[in-house]
């Protein structure tokens, strides 16, 4: 039986749940299903992303649950100060998806190119920041993100899922994908399964690899991170962010708060964007496949090996 698509899992949500709402600022395309069975309860605002937010504030102070979808980097950056002050400070319990976030807007320019949304988002004090790995990882977290009192930002993916999922889902935990004591590859969003392939890689080059799918990046799973560090040789982050503010800086921060030394090998976008085409265009010329991955890891294993 094949996994409910986001469409699907937030459709049951909503009919559960009479108080949740579904807008949009004339970005449908995940949810193009919806307004028909929602009628009322979905409202597109169009291209207005200020408006998208400050509009669910106002339903979330009525009670209601709004699920606002719009481009990831017009949600995140044109409605911040909205998202920040309308939402964030009173920690309502809106819900923004971002649409195409990452190396997902593989076609488009940097304007469209949202690497700096985790950043911000989980800048806001008591945001919630679910970047699930495809569409199954998505449709499980859900109903937990939509649960939550607190406000969200979800990192919409609709990828096929490349690895399967386990249902049990909280906030602030990281899923175990696979274990191993050489290195731990700690990665989010649509590059778990370009991780995925690389730790395949490196256990048949003689490497044992720990797998960890962060899901939630605010709360983040500060215990597996440490473990992470104390049990193995070399921790690996892998993101579709700017290596500021994103999981690299998580690690970092979690690492000096511990007061442990760990060498870590960061995969991200350290100073720029990135150039637009095809998602597997982008992944080939952006170092990120599963293949350049862990010949990245092998390498800086070779050079840790020794040191701890």
């Amino acid at each position: 039986m094949s996994p409910p698509s986001y469409a699907d899992a937030l459709l049951q949500a909503a009919q559960s749940d009479p108080r949740v709402v579904v807008l949009t600022a004339e970005n449908r395309a995940a949810i193009r299903s919806l307004p028909d069975v929602l009628g009322p309860r979905f409202v597109d605002v169009g291209i207005a992303e200020q408006a998208l937010v400050g509009i669910a504030a106002g339903l979330a102070l009525r009670g209601r649950v709004p699920v606002c979808h719009a481009l990831a980097a017009f949600l995140t950056m044109r409605a911040f100060e909205f998202v920040r002050t309308d939402v964030g400070l009173p920690r309502l319990p809106v819900k923004l998806v971002g649409g195409v976030p990452g190396i997902l807007s593989d076609g488009n320019g940097p304007t469209h190119q949202a690497l700096e949304d985790v950043a911000l988002m989980r800048g806001i004090p008591g945001m919630v920041v679910f970047c699930p790995a495809d569409e199954e990882d998505l449709a499980i977290g859900l109903p937990h993100v939509l649960a939550s009192p607190q406000p969200a930002y979800i990192r919409h993916n609709g990828l096929r899922p490349a690895v399967s999922h386990s249902p049990d889902f909280a906030l602030g935990r990281a899923e175990v994908l696979c274990e191993g004591e050489d290195v731990a590859i700690l990665a989010y969003g649509p590059l778990v399964a370009q991780a995925w392939e690389a730790t395949q890689r490196l256990q048949a080059a003689g490497r044992s690899a720990r797998l960890l799918n962060m899901r939630t990046l605010a709360p983040v799973d500060e215990d597996a991170i440490v473990a992470a560090a104390l049990e193995t040789k070399l921790l690996v982050t892998v993101e579709d962010h700017f290596l500021t503010g994103g999981l690299y800086s998580i690690v970092a921060e979690v690492l000096v708060r511990n007061q442990i030394m760990a060498p870590v090998l960061p995969i991200a976008f350290p100073d720029r964007w990135f150039r637009a085409g095809l998602l597997h265009e982008v992944l080939v010329h952006e170092s990120l496949t599963g293949s350049q991955i862990a010949a990245a890891v092998l390498a800086r294993l070779g050079s840790v090996s020794g040191d701890r």
